[in-house]
């Protein structure tokens, strides 16, 4: 039998899996015609390892945010990082919109600058709340740095 915890995180997980999937939908105009067209830096990764990267994060980002939720919503800290979860998957979201969906390569990176620097007060939050739910962010948190570095250098490098 499925517990209340379990479903609390495969909720999460298909959460992040949706906005995943729409983020993909703004992506995939754009791989095969305008990125390929930009100068990037030396580091950047081949576009197949996208979407396998991608995934494990959304999985374990939603795993996290359902421990978080588990813990139960009904308290402050809980609420505040749900909140700040919340809100970063909306940046993420936005900047798949803006670099990819509209070609906008600064908009995306004054994004992404935002992204990161709530997904430290997410992980700060989810923390307090459940640390081993913050360590599961960690490699969102280091894929997020990279992006930044990469998107900064398509900028600069365009």
């Amino acid at each position: 039998m499925i517990t209340q915890r379990a479903i609390r995180i495969l909720i999460m997980i298909t959460i992040c899996l949706i906005v995943g999937f729409l983020s993909a939908i703004a992506t995939q105009s754009s791989v095969s015609t305008w990125y390929p067209t930009l100068s990037k830096p030396v580091f950047t990764p081949p576009n197949w390892l996208f979407a396998p990267v991608w995934t494990v994060l959304y999985i374990l980002m939603g795993t996290a945010a359902g421990m978080v939720w588990n813990k139960g919503y009904y308290h402050k800290w809980v609420k505040t990082a749900l909140y700040h979860f919340g809100f970063q998957l909306i940046l993420n979201a936005s900047w798949s919109i803006l670099f990819f969906g509209m070609h906008l390569v600064v908009p995306a990176l004054l994004i992404i600058i935002s992204l990161f620097i709530l997904l430290l007060f997410t992980f700060k939050w989810f923390k307090v709340v459940k640390p081993e739910a913050a360590y599961l962010l960690l490699p969102y948190l280091i894929w997020v740095a990279y992006a930044t570095a990469l998107n900064f250098e398509i900028w600069r490098l365009n």
